[in-house]
C-alpha cells in the first residue's frame, strides 16, 4: 500500500504541482521580482529536500532497514506541515504583517506541535 500510495499519488502530485507552478511563473514572470515569492521559493525548495529524503527514508523502510524511531518519523512528519503552513501563510498575508510576524508564527506552530506529539507520546506510554 505505501509503494502504491508513493509512486501513484507522492510522485505525480509533486511533478504536476511543479509544472503548474513553473508555467504560473512563465505566464506571471514579475512575481519573481517581489520578496515574497522569493521566500516562498526557497520553502519550497525546502519541501523538495523534504520529499527527496522522505524517499530515502521510505526507500530504507521497503528494504526492512529501520534507522530511525517512531518519536523521530512522528516529528519528521510535522515537517512538511510546517513548510506548507509556511508557503501558505506566506501567499495569504504577504502584505499584511511584517516578516517578525510571521517567523513567530511559524515558531508558535512548531512549538505547538511538538507539545503535541509529546503529549501524544505520554499518552501512549501510559497504556
Amino acid at each position: 500500500m505505501a509503494r502504491r500510495l508513493w509512486y501513484i499519488i507522492t510522485w505525480p502530485s509533486a511533478i504536476l504541482a511543479s509544472f503548474f507552478a513553473f508555467a504560473l511563473l512563465y505566464l506571471m514572470p514579475s512575481w519573481l521580482d517581489q520578496d515574497w515569492m522569493l521566500i516562498k521559493l526557497f520553502f519550497v525548495a525546502l519541501l523538495y529536500l523534504y520529499h527527496l529524503k522522505t524517499h530515502q527514508i521510505f526507500r530504507e523502510l521497503q528494504q526492512d532497514q529501520f534507522r530511525h524511531t517512531s518519536f523521530f518519523m512522528r516529528i519528521w512528519n510535522e515537517g512538511a506541515t510546517l513548510i506548507l503552513f509556511s508557503v501558505v501563510f506566506l501567499v495569504v498575508l504577504k502584505s499584511s504583517f511584517h516578516w517578525i510576524f510571521g517567523i513567530l508564527s511559524i515558531v508558535g506552530l512548531a512549538i505547538l506541535l511538538m507539545l503535541g506529539i509529546r503529549i501524544y507520546k505520554n499518552f501512549r506510554n501510559e497504556k
